[in-house]
């Protein structure tokens, strides 16, 4: 039997669009408040892509900063796997199109959607990739363009949502680089939460028409309560489960990055892990919910801190539409 070869993230690049919007652009817009978002949600303000740029775009500019950090071409790339709920358009994939764009030339690729957990979900399949040794480098991107599918007359969601994308390198671990690497995953659906966070219109079900137009069905619906209960039950549980199947606890663990929807969940969780807020990983309050992105834009946003460093062991949580599950437990590689 072949051994299965450890795997590390070597490189991240991140990009957001330079456009903000903030709560006090909103409070003209629709009836909310500073005070109500920051308090429910913890978002101060998110960054918002400016019309006729699309997720490609954004995807491309944080592959290309992800190419540089590491110092290697496109060309070197065996594949690229975009996480993704707004891609450009149905079909090509936005792989695709990032592949076109960093002139990655030796490539194959695809989109992977998997709502908020998605980044996660992409990470485990391009490690997998490299795993068996398949291939030596994959770049995986999380990356959205949320406004795109947001109705801003509805209060409910116009307030979570930002754009923006991150991406990362995996490829083989090597004996100097110690023990870093990912150490394990478990991911989950319940496709019975389905009803609770989706896009109805313009799938195979809805057709795109005049009459899911006129419904606003190709915008994000949620309900909002029975996505809060679940997210904090059940990130809460994976994050528990993923631990105690490596024999860790909260003590164990130098970071937690989750994904970034909103800070009760967040701060719930960390509580059930009995973890200090300086073990946590917070930027919601200047990016929103990224969805795909949120997870590399924390990654980001914590080596910038100085709280990310080579060895630690991180553990990233997310949970999105679907219902999905995702956790990953890892050692820093950089």
């Amino acid at each position: 039997m072949t051994q299965l070869q450890r795997v590390k993230i070597s490189a991240l690049g991140t990009y957001v669009p330079p456009r903000l919007l903030t709560n006090a652009d909103l409070e003209k817009m629709v009836d909310t408040n500073n005070e109500w978002i920051m308090s429910r949600v913890g978002i101060k303000e998110r960054h918002i892509a400016e019309k006729g740029v699309g997720t490609s775009d954004l995807a491309a500019e944080a592959a290309r900063r992800a190419l540089a950090q590491r110092g290697i071409d496109a060309s070197e790339l065996d594949a690229i796997i975009v996480a993704t709920v707004t891609p450009d358009m149905m079909f090509p994939a936005t792989a695709c199109l990032v592949q076109d764009k960093i002139g990655a030339t030796k490539v194959w690729g695809f989109d992977l959607q998997a709502g908020c957990s998605q980044f996660v979900y992409a990470l485990q399949v391009g490690a997998q990739f490299v795993q068996t040794g398949a291939h030596k480098k994959v770049m995986v991107i999380g990356a959205d363009v949320m406004s795109s599918i947001i109705d801003y007359t509805d209060r409910a969601t116009c307030v979570l949502f930002g754009d923006g994308a991150g991406a990362v390198i995996v490829e083989p671990a090597t004996e100097d680089d110690g023990d870093v690497g990912l150490l394990d995953f478990m991911h989950e659906v319940d496709g019975s939460g389905g009803c609770s966070l989706y896009m109805p219109g313009g799938g195979s079900l809805n057709p795109s028409s005049h009459e899911t137009v006129d419904k606003k069905m190709h915008f994000v619906h949620q309900d909002g309560a029975a996505v809060f209960k679940f997210a904090v039950r059940k990130m809460s549980e994976a994050c528990v489960d993923i631990l105690k199947r490596n024999h860790l606890t909260g003590d164990d663990i130098d970071l937690m990055i989750p994904h970034q929807a909103n800070l009760r969940i967040i701060n719930a969780t960390a509580e059930r892990l009995k973890l200090p807020p300086e073990k946590v990983v917070i930027n919601i309050e200047r990016y929103g919910n990224t969805t795909g992105a949120t997870i590399p834009l924390a990654m980001h946003t914590a080596i910038e801190e100085g709280r990310l460093k080579k060895g630690d062991l991180v553990l990233l949580a997310a949970v999105g539409a679907g219902f999905t599950v995702g956790t990953t437990l890892l050692r820093w590689a950089f």
